[in-house]
């Protein structure tokens, strides 16, 4: 079964509402509670009316909503764990207004002057639940109140205000305020909680993205500290190689060893050009201006930046002519170098390690695909952090990914991955294109 790790992206407002999801599981505890309470007030109103001030109501028939909505607090729980806290929510609230208007149909109907309960739950699902939860809430309180000018039993106490046969003008009025009254909770809550649940997903993007750039700074810092660090012993090194060439080429005669003293040498200065970049880039902003480059070239410059060995294991698969792109070059190309370097430390030296890109209408999307160990589905979800990594002792501190994670997200774009344990995982980095004028 293969297996798909999130995308790495900016999630969108429906992707990231933490009012939306966090407010009815944490709701969910108070309304359980409120119904309990609102129940218990039902019964002592019901009670009152009856024995106190004399009113006849049909008692028996009026324990069965009672009844119901106790039985169905007692399952809210359970309901809550088989189909989530937000639909728990949502059933609870319709059961509510169905039961409501039960009692209110037993209880004198229209005339009943408890009827604008209906509004409690419209208004708790405007602040809690989704929009369409509380247009549907909003839609059956309509339906409801409209059902009782039909069927209820009358209560003459009730409908003292009015003598006259049929529908009283009183008691239409009083609907139709009631539909307006419904529609006003419906829009204009509906729009101040979808604002609040915007305006707090905008707060968590941001501590999320700061928090990154946080993260990316101390790396830059820790890259900057050792560059010059190293600087000193790689000096070190380079001074005792050109020695050991000299004593090789010119005391022992020895070539092999003359050779070797020049590959540490060259290594060296290999290492100290790239510590410089490092100490620069780690006292500068992040970010490299976008110019235009031929994409087969950046792939096969990619390939270049590898090892002999490797290079003749990369595959570049190009469809067609792939033209040219603005892209931050240098960015672009580590951080396909750095999935290309992961993917071949994936695969055995037998295993080929393909590199692509796909041009569509509005990105530019590069493909890294292995077929070494694959991924589990936990590795999956922690491949992108700072810091992970399953290699051994020595083969890497967890970087690679996650600086092209943020080179993705800078531009826009995201890192995803597919893999499936055994055959092999499939790298997507996809980056919006850059027009000339923008």
């Amino acid at each position: 079964m293969r297996v798909c790790v999130t995308e790495r992206r900016v999630p969108s407002p429906d992707d990231l509402r933490p009012a939306g999801e966090l407010a009815p599981s944490l709701a969910l505890p108070w309304i359980v509670k409120l119904r309990y309470g609102v129940l218990a007030g039902q019964v002592v109103l019901i009670l009152l009316t009856h024995f106190v001030f004399g009113v006849p109501l049909l008692i028996q028939w009026l324990a069965i909503p009672l009844a119901l909505t106790a039985a169905s607090n007692l399952l809210a729980y359970r309901c809550a764990r088989r189909f989530g806290d937000r639909q728990a929510l949502g059933y609870l609230l319709a059961f509510d207004t169905i039961c409501l208007t039960a009692l209110l149909a037993l209880t004198g109907g229209p005339a009943n002057p408890h009827s604008l309960l209906y509004l409690v739950q419209i208004t708790l699902s405007a602040v809690i639940l989704s929009k369409e939860w509380t247009w549907s809430l909003g839609a059956l309180a309509v339906a409801g109140f409209g059902f009782l000018f039909w069927a209820h039993v009358r209560v003459p106490v009730f409908e003292a205000h009015h003598s006259s046969e049929g529908f009283s003008v009183h008691l239409v009025g009083m609907w139709i305020a009631f539909v307006a009254a419904a529609l006003l909770v419906t829009i204009f809550i509906g729009k101040v909680s979808e604002a609040l649940r915007r305006r707090e997903h905008e707060v968590l993007l941001l501590q999320s993205q700061l928090a990154s750039q946080e993260r990316l700074a101390s790396i830059a810092t820790l890259a900057a500290g050792a560059a010059h660090e190293l600087g000193t012993p790689l000096g070190t090194i380079a001074v005792a190689s050109r020695d050991v060439e000299y004593h090789a080429t010119e005391v022992s005669r020895d070539p092999e060893l003359a050779e070797d003293a020049r590959l540490i040498r060259s290594e060296v200065e290999r290492c100290r050009s790239i510590l410089q970049q490092m100490s620069a880039r780690g006292a500068e902003q992040p970010g490299e201006a976008p110019v235009g480059v031929e994409l087969a070239g950046l792939l096969e410059n990619v390939r270049c930046d590898l090892p002999l060995r490797s290079r003749e294991r990369v595959r570049v698969v190009l469809d067609g002519d792939a033209g040219a792109a603005v892209l931050p070059a240098g960015a672009a190309r580590q951080a396909l170098t750095a999935l290309v370097r992961n993917a071949l430390d994936a695969t055995s030296e037998a295993q080929p390690v393909t590199l692509g890109v796909v041009r569509t209408a509005e990105s530019l999307e590069f493909v890294v695909t292995d077929s070494g160990c694959g991924m589990s589905a936990e590795t999956l979800n922690r491949v992108a952090e700072p810091f992970f990594t399953t290699k051994a002792p020595g083969g890497g501190i967890g970087l690679g990914t996650y600086l092209v994670r943020v080179f993705a997200e800078q531009l826009g774009g995201r890192l995803a991955f597919e893999s499936e344990p055994g055959k092999g995982t499939r790298a997507l980095l996809q980056v919006p294109l850059i027009r000339n004028g923008d």
